[in-house]
């Protein structure tokens, strides 16, 4: 069965080779995701849908649970790591293996080799995870067609390392910027350096003790660091600006508002500074409790860790569908020039959800 270059009859781990050698850098999906359309519509147990470069795939079976399974097509910018190369050891390896077309590989064959599961399917593939929240495909399925991610419980196939991990824990990214007086360095007196006026600021984030939050039993670590720091005009010039990146990543039991507020409240007192919000995202609590959650853990096994990045599982979550992450990847590996997966991994991935799926 080959649609279009995909071939959903070979192992998890060809069709991961497959889906790493048709490159889909963030805004480059279309292609893939046309193969991936073309690939499940010939599937007849699947209803396929399509908005933009986002592809949805549902079972209509009248089963009493409908769980999601999701994933996102795109990748970072390729780093001279395609094609895909396996090795002897059984490990591919190449750009997007971890992150996620692993992933996605196990959501294609679940969606070709299980017609009739015990509970209704979506599948979700979408496009521009890996840039600005506001191009995110999976967000604009759900402002365009949030029926279409209607469901009692999803799995977000992102690189877990084998492990389920509950819920996410949310980003702010803000820019403090401080101002100053320009003169020239021999006569400094004339000016006010503005990097200097940003020591307060560096200062408080040296200090700062993060917060450790538990959740369902999972244990949130918080950071909030300087992730970039701007200023400067010429080497013979008192600078009139700077502006000091930051980057919260807190627990899921606080919004947005809430961070934002903590984040001015650090900064209290630091001087005169000017923020302005680069990017937010909310976190997404673990959702352990939920019966479709504990099912999930008892059939793929092993112990709940929490998630300390962010993902998708926040948007399912706005939903008012709880989520967690499980994919074959190692998110260390994810971006890296020498990314790569253990490919008996993506087989046992496939393995334990086809269990859940069809006992």
């Amino acid at each position: 069965m080959v649609h279009n270059g995909l071939d959903l009859q070979q192992d998890a781990a060809g069709l991961t080779a497959q889906l790493v050698d048709m490159p889909s850098e963030s805004g480059s999906e279309q292609p893939l995701a046309d193969a991936v359309e073309t690939a499940l519509r010939a599937l007849p147990h699947l209803t396929v849908d399509r908005h933009g470069n986002n592809v949805v795939a549902r079972t209509r079976l009248g089963r009493p649970e409908r769980v999601i399974l999701a994933g996102h097509i795109d990748t970072v910018p390729v780093a001279d790591n395609l094609p895909s190369r396996l090795d002897d050891s059984g490990v591919l390896w190449g750009c997007g293996t971890s992150d996620m077309k692993a992933g996605v590989a196990v959501q294609l064959r679940i969606a070709a080799t299980v017609p009739s599961p015990n509970r209704d399917l979506t599948f979700v593939f979408y496009d521009r995870e890996e840039v600005a929240a506001h191009l995110n495909g999976l967000g604009h399925v759900a402002d365009a067609h949030p029926d279409w991610l209607a469901g009692d419980f999803a799995v977000l196939l992102e690189p877990s390392d084998g492990q389920v991990e509950g819920g996410c824990q949310g980003t702010l990214r803000v820019l403090l910027r401080t101002t100053g007086v320009r003169a020239h360095s021999a006569r400094s007196w004339k000016g006010e350096n503005a990097i200097h006026a940003a020591a307060p600021i560096l200062d408080r984030l040296a200090s700062y003790e993060p917060r450790r939050k538990v959740i369902d039993g999972l244990e949130y670590r918080e950071g909030l660091n300087a992730v970039r720091i701007e200023g400067g005009v010429a080497g013979n010039v008192i600078p009139d600006a700077c502006t000091v990146t930051v980057n919260y990543r807190y627990a899921p039991d606080i919004g947005e508002e809430q961070a934002l507020a903590h984040v001015r409240e650090v900064f209290a007192g630091c001087g005169a500074w000017e923020l302005t919000v680069d990017d937010s995202s909310g976190g997404a609590l673990p959702g352990l409790s939920h019966p479709a959650a504990k099912a999930f853990i008892d059939a793929v096994g092993g112990e709940p860790q929490p998630k300390y990045g962010w993902t998708d599982v926040s948007r399912f979550s706005a939903l008012g569908v709880p989520a967690v992450n499980y994919g074959p990847g190692d998110p260390n590996l994810a971006h890296k020039r020498d990314e790569r997966v253990e490919t008996s991994k993506i087989g046992h991935c496939e393995e334990r959800l086809r269990a859940w799926l069809t006992s």
